[in-house]
């Protein structure tokens, strides 16, 4: 995620804290070989001398039905893996922003795709900064497709998955943009690399619809609800054409790492006047404010950590 070297003091693994070069796993784990895995990516902000973890339950909620959908056995109940995250940043004794990786996967045993070897989970934390451009990135369509629901759970976050990703995003890098959009299987706007997309068109805050090929994200649940209970705006779910993504008055991404990141070009076309639209500027605005406790309406949100 990061372009810098990732590194820490500790890791939690299999229910304790190691050191950050203990932490490893076994070249025979399936999750390496199959993908077999889940996981979860949580920012935290350095405010007043603490982290504040956003939205860390609903995170771990996530993290959780992920698991159950690919018959994925985590050991530790939801409380577990709260005090987890809690403990791993406490350990860590951070003094800036940071995202927090929780992982779970089949480790080593047998071989084959219908081992079902032993889940190992692990909670990661370490420094993090700005994912994508906070001035605007521009986009291309990647020609990788976001599979239907009926070809892999779409509504997990799932590690085989993000191979897609990976290629759609290096795809996009290699012809000079900075982030891939994927359309879904019948030609309609999905997603991004690793972001949810929304667009505003006449004053309307439109986002693809949870039944589609999306992942159902939290930041992209947060925005939702303060365009409508702070701005008063109407939201719409449902497909968007790509044509539709190329005359938008405005686009942007949603996404943990990307918090809320503008759009300014797709393929080529300018995105409303090329700059960072008025809603979208408005929406990045609260949105710092609320993932530092600074809005009290939203204080549920925030776990701190001190």
């Amino acid at each position: 995620m990061s372009k810098g070297v990732i590194q820490a003091n500790y890791v939690w693994l299999n229910g304790k804290l190691v050191e950050w070069e203990n932490a490893k796993v076994h070249v025979l784990a399936q999750g390496i070989h199959y993908g077999i895995g889940v996981f979860e990516g949580i920012r935290g902000y350095y405010d007043n001398d603490c982290i504040k973890i956003f939205r860390l339950e609903d995170h771990m909620k996530r993290f959780l039905k992920s698991a159950k959908i690919i018959h994925l056995e985590i050991p530790y109940t939801l409380d577990a893996l709260i005090n987890a995250v809690i403990e791993v940043v406490k350990a860590n004794n951070f003094k800036t922003d940071i995202y927090i990786r929780p992982v779970a996967f089949r480790g080593p045993g047998s071989i084959g795709v219908r081992a079902k070897n032993p889940v190992e989970v692990a909670v990661i934390a370490f420094e993090f900064g700005k994912y994508l451009k906070p001035t605007g990135v521009k986009c291309k369509i990647s020609s990788w497709r976001k599979p239907p629901a009926d070809s892999l759970p779409v509504y997990a976050k799932i590690a085989a998955m993000y191979l897609l990703y990976h290629l759609a995003a290096v795809e996009a890098n290699n012809c000079g943009f900075d982030e891939a959009i994927l359309l879904d299987s019948e030609g309609y706007v999905a997603e991004g690399s690793g972001e949810n997309i929304f667009i505003v068109k006449d004053g309307v805050l439109i986002t693809p619809p949870t039944y589609g090929a999306i992942l159902e994200g939290i930041t992209r649940d947060t925005i939702m609800k303060i365009a409508t209970e702070i701005l008063g705006m109407k939201v719409v779910e449902r497909r968007i054409k790509r044509e539709e993504l190329y005359t938008a008055d405005e686009a942007f991404f949603t996404g943990t790492a990307a918090e809320i990141t503008p759009i300014v070009e797709v393929d080529n076309r300018i995105i409303g006047d090329g700059q960072i639209g008025k809603v979208t500027s408005q929406l990045m605005e609260l949105y710092q404010k609320i993932v530092r406790g600074k809005i009290e309406k939203y204080g549920r949100w925030i776990t701190e950590v001190k």
